[in-house]
């Protein structure tokens, strides 16, 4: 009889249980807000972007300006006659390729000859970086998978014959790495767009992503375009309840925030900044709890700019620093890439992506998996010092090395204290809520990277 009533109720716990693992999410944000980000993501830290298309064919921009003017990737739009023109984009176009030379043109040059997919996946790799999120197609609408929907416009109909989301989705997986696809909800120049918006939304746009997501199972969907309009008339959470409930993906994907011109820092999965260098915004979605991520170019523009010069990029150090503070901040960075149309990464791409690597390797541990530490306000006082968590554990990182002991507050007091690729001994002296350590003396023996060094604190978080 004892052991009727424990089956009983070990039945009726797993049937709870199963119901509560089997959440449906209904169509309204407060029911789509309510699903966790997936653990996989808050974890990962560091992630690429990949802005490729046609309009890595003329691939310029200029190089001052606002932010959004030296965007390559927006070439279409600010060249065209019959829209809103930049001049400098409109005097570039019509004196390098004449006035009968139309964007659509550029597509028999985008051939992506020298592409190849495990050495891109490679080098993601060996960056440190543990997601990639390639554009399947921009504003242009240009899809770089042979999608039913971009009949004639895409990567293999036409230009490359190739399945680009494809080759590069497998290579980035067998490599251990989250793959996901970054996807523009308007496009500029789609007639059904600009002529009925609701029939574009219903028979193109929300197949084409549901076709995306079947076919490549991805575990980012990172949507853009979408500030004309409000969500509703995206059908945003439609889409999302089809992709939380029904999908393949459904246990593992990760969205942003960008669903209509009402749900930035509001609705959606993770929030996320673009070129938020001064880190107010970070701040502000760092404060809500809700995991984010910046992303940026390694230059001023996302797609490839051969209008570029070394002083227009960013040192591998300045590359070390913004990841650093993003992740102190509680946040993750998506670093850019912008290929040359015939399928290469630029060297000095590759070489500020192995240089973030080669710190990670050593200094890793106190990115990965972390979170930022609750006290870090009590060291306010320095700008060089930067501060993650790990369970009970604490990493001091610090960017420019001092001259005198480097005083941690708000620490408790540390099992053990030392320096992350350093074999020697790092004296200190620890006791509840502050502890002193001690620089160690290095020599170029020691082979320390030197752009920023880890204290690793351990019991120091209670």
């Amino acid at each position: 009889m004892k052991k009727s009533a424990l089956l009983l109720v070990l039945l009726f716990m797993m049937h709870h249980v199963g119901i509560e693992a089997q959440q449906v999410y209904q169509p309204t944000w407060e029911s789509i807000d309510s699903r966790n980000v997936p653990g996989w993501f808050p974890d990962a830290k560091f992630g690429i972007f990949i802005h490729w298309g046609l309009y890595s064919v003329p691939a310029w921009a200029p190089t001052k300006g606002k932010v959004h003017e030296k965007y390559a990737e927006w070439y279409w739009a600010r060249q065209n006659p019959h829209d809103k023109p930049m001049k400098s984009f409109s005097d570039f176009h019509t004196k390098t390729y004449g006035d009968k030379t139309t964007y659509t043109d550029f597509v028999s040059d985008f051939k992506a000859e020298l592409f190849d997919p495990v050495q891109w996946a490679d080098i993601f790799k060996q960056s440190g970086a543990k997601y990639v999120i390639l554009t399947s197609k921009h504003h242009d609408g240009f899809a770089l998978w042979p999608s039913d929907y971009s009949w004639n416009w895409n990567s293999v109909d036409v230009g490359p014959h190739r399945d680009l989301a494809g080759d590069l989705s497998n290579a980035v997986k067998a490599a251990g790495l989250h793959m996901g696809f970054y996807y523009s909800l308007y496009e500029w120049y789609n007639p059904l767009y600009k002529k009925n918006i609701n029939k574009y939304v219903a028979d193109y746009m929300i197949p084409q992503m549901k076709e995306l997501v079947t076919r490549y199972r991805p575990e980012v969907l990172w949507t853009d375009g979408e500030w004309e309009l409000p969500s509703a008339t995206w059908k945003s959470t439609d889409f999302l309840a089809w992709l939380y409930n029904e999908s393949p993906v459904k246990e593992s994907i990760v969205v942003n925030d960008r669903w209509g011109k009402d749900t930035r820092g509001k609705h959606g999965g993770i929030y996320s900044t673009e070129y938020d260098l001064a880190g107010d915004q970070a701040l502000k979605r760092a404060s809500t709890g809700r995991p984010w991520e910046e992303c940026r170019g390694i230059g001023g523009s996302f797609g490839y700019n051969r209008n570029e010069n070394l002083e227009d990029y960013e040192s591998s150090e300045s590359l070390i620093y913004l990841l650093i503070d993003k992740v102190s901040k509680g946040g993750n960075l998506l670093l850019n890439i912008g290929p040359t149309a015939d399928g290469r990464i630029p060297v000095i791409m590759q070489q500020r992506l192995r240089d973030m690597g080669q710190w990670l390797s050593v200094n890793g541990e106190a990115i990965y998996g972390t979170s930022s530490w609750k006290k870090s306000a009590l060291n306010s006082n320095t700008s060089s010092q930067y501060f993650t968590a790990k369970g009970k554990d604490l990493y001091v990182i610090v960017t420019k090395w001092p001259n005198t002991p480097l005083t941690i507050f708000g620490a408790d007091k540390a099992d053990s204290v030392k320096m992350l690729g350093y074999e020697g001994k790092v004296r200190y002296k620890s006791a509840s809520n502050r502890t002193v350590i001690y620089m160690p003396v290095l020599s170029p023996a020691d082979k320390m990277n030197h752009s920023a060094w880890v204290f690793k604190l351990s019991g120091a978080v209670k």
